[in-house]
């Protein structure tokens, strides 16, 4: 199993290092427009870098969203088909395919070779380390699954998803929640909760904890700027623990009593097994945080040197396979179906939604965004279906340009924005709405789907995308307009 894994990772870094390696000379910026003379010192009536896309482009990534949410759920026949991970792969190939040629027709390769080199790839090496490595820890133990006591599990792992990933943190600590409420019936809304707190808010407070912040970290954001947005992140957290509380002491007295026996007589105190992949998850945070151009100036004239970091991440998952033990994973019930569903749809999404984002950066600015509301909403509610990285960066390129100074040589980098008040509370808008709302929908963030998975492989019956998005409106929205009234207007 681990090996047909490794196997498909080393040949997609050494695909992706040699075809980034014939990429890399090619320094043009993605445009949408004509270059400018000020730019390039021609006339102005050049021609275009390539053709602008035409809205229909989008249909695929229309059309992958709707499988995933209509697929499941349509009927009995398709239900049963989508839960082969192959069926998965086929239909995000198939999708992707059609947005690659009609990229190409378009003259955007350079998007694709930068989206699947130095976006999929690297997102699904870094998930898929934090995913195996995870795996191998063993949180023993059965402790009453009170309303009490859930809803301490869910702050600790909010705190946690800072400082090991919303990945690694969701991944530590799923099983063991699905196997403390083991005893009880009504469990689907703390996995929902715990995908809002540990897979997405509480993400907020590092570049370690999720993808968009570092993003800017690695533009040139300092590690610690993210430690502002704790008053968010409190305010949050507070708001969902409580309505949780409250969730769960309701469903708790609807519980059978022969239920919360058992319960109570398998009751066991908490111990920690496999504990030397907690020091090969110390190395993947190193190698994220410091395997990077900020730290390898030379990364920005040779990209595929990047991949460096990749190497490293497939080492650690190599050297927690030599150093666990078996039976931790199969205490666990490990299997790699949940990093397989991402990896095959995640292909498909990352293709598809390559011209949502080129139409979006091209005519982001006819939204008429100019405030720190309208970032935080637009941030967010882009993030919830698009992939919030790229999106983080996206907004971030609008704001530049809505802060640049007339006549500026260059746009303003995000890095730039910091001890500037006003362009940091658009970049606190933009981080927010990025990290939060990636909660809204299980394609809005990647641990969603992963922790949707593991969920169902240990029984719970999760709900539909569209049920899903219906616990994300009724309880998500309302708290994003208090933060909008509270920090953002």
């Amino acid at each position: 199993m681990l090996k047909k894994l490794l196997t498909m990772i080393v040949f997609l870094v050494c695909l992706s290092v040699t075809t980034a390696g014939l990429f890399a000379e090619d320094p043009t910026p993605v445009q949408t427009q004509t270059t400018t003379q000020e730019e390039t010192g021609h006339s102005s009536h050049g021609e275009s870098v390539h053709e602008e896309l035409p809205y229909w482009t989008v249909l695929p990534f229309v059309a992958i969203l709707l499988s995933i949410a209509i697929l499941p759920v349509a009927s009995h026949k398709t239900s049963h088909w989508w839960e082969d991970n192959n069926n998965k792969l086929i239909l995000a190939v198939g999708l992707g395919a059609i947005s690659f040629v009609v990229l190409l027709v378009y003259g955007y390769s350079h998007n694709i070779v930068h989206t699947v080199f130095f976006d999929y790839i690297p997102f699904i090496i870094l998930l898929g380390s934090l995913f195996y490595i995870s795996g191998g820890i063993v949180i023993k133990g059965d402790i009453h699954a009170t309303p009490l006591n859930n809803t301490l599990y869910l702050l600790i792992g909010a705190g946690l998803a800072s400082f090991i990933g919303t990945t690694g943190a969701s991944m530590l600590l799923i099983r063991p929640l699905l196997k403390t409420n083991s005893e009880r019936k009504h469990v689907v809304h703390t996995v929902v909760f715990f995908i809002f707190l540990v897979s997405n808010i509480g993400g907020s407070l590092t570049p370690l904890g999720d993808p968009p912040l570092f993003l800017g970290y690695l533009k040139g954001v300092p590690f610690t700027w993210t430690f502002k947005l704790l008053p968010e992140m409190l305010l949050a957290v507070s708001i969902l623990l409580v309505v949780y509380f409250v969730w769960d002491t309701i469903a708790y007295k609807k519980e059978a009593k022969k239920d919360l026996k058992k319960d109570d007589k398998l009751a066991t105190p908490f111990s920690i097994g496999g504990q030397v992949n907690f020091i090969w998850l110390l190395g993947v945070i190193l190698a994220v945080a410091f395997l990077n151009s900020n730290y390898i100036p030379e990364i920005n004239q040779t990209p595929s040197l990047g991949f460096i970091r990749e190497a490293v991440l497939i080492v650690l998952i190599g050297l927690s396979k030599l150093t666990s033990k078996e039976a931790d994973r199969k205490f666990n019930n490990f299997t790699l179906h949940p990093i397989q569903e991402v990896a095959y749809l995640f292909i498909g999404i990352f293709i598809t939604m390559i011209p949502a984002l080129v139409l979006l950066e091209a005519h982001g600015k006819e939204l008429g965004i100019t405030e720190n509301w309208q970032f935080f909403w637009a941030t967010g509610a882009f993030s919830s279906v698009l992939d919030n990285a790229p999106t983080y960066l996206t907004f971030g390129s609008l704001a530049s340009g809505l802060l640049t100074p007339a006549g500026a040589a260059a746009p303003l980098t995000l890095g730039q924005f910091i001890g500037n008040v006003q362009a940091e509370e658009i970049l606190k808008a933009i981080s927010v709405g990025a990290v939060f709302m990636g909660a809204n929908t299980y394609i809005g963030n990647a641990p969603n789907f992963m922790v949707k998975s593991v969920a169902e492989e240990n029984k719970v019956k999760m709900p539909s995308f569209g049920g899903y998005l219906a616990y994300s409106m009724g309880i998500l929205v309302p708290v994003f307009i208090l933060i909008t009234f509270v920090f953002f207007v």
